[in-house]
C-alpha cells in the first residue's frame, strides 16, 4: 500500500516556484519569436544581440529548450482550462 504525503509549501518556495514559471514562460514566449522571425524573415534576432558571444548564444538555445521542457511538464498543474482540478 502507499501513502501519499503533501506538503505545505512555504509562501518563499511559492514565490520562488512562481519566479521559475515566469522566467521559464518568458523564454518560451523569447524562443517562439524568435523562430517565428527565422521562419518568416530568416532573421535570428538571438544571434543578432549576442552573435559575438557564442557561448551566451548556445547557453540561451539551453535555456530556452529547458523552458520548454519544464512548460510541457508543468502545464497540466498550472493551467487553469487544461487542470483536471475543477
Amino acid at each position: 500500500m502507499t501513502t501519499l504525503v503533501v506538503r505545505v509549501l512555504s509562501r518563499k518556495e511559492v514565490i520562488r516556484m512562481k519566479a521559475v514559471h515566469m522566467i521559464a514562460f518568458i523564454l518560451l514566449v523569447v524562443g517562439g519569436l524568435n523562430w517565428g522571425l527565422i521562419g518568416l524573415f530568416n532573421y535570428n534576432l538571438v544571434e543578432s544581440l549576442f552573435g559575438g558571444m557564442s557561448g551566451v548564444v548556445s547557453i540561451i538555445y539551453i535555456l530556452v529548450g529547458l523552458s520548454a521542457v519544464y512548460i510541457g511538464l508543468t502545464h497540466m498543474g498550472d493551467c487553469k482550462l487544461c487542470s483536471k482540478k475543477k
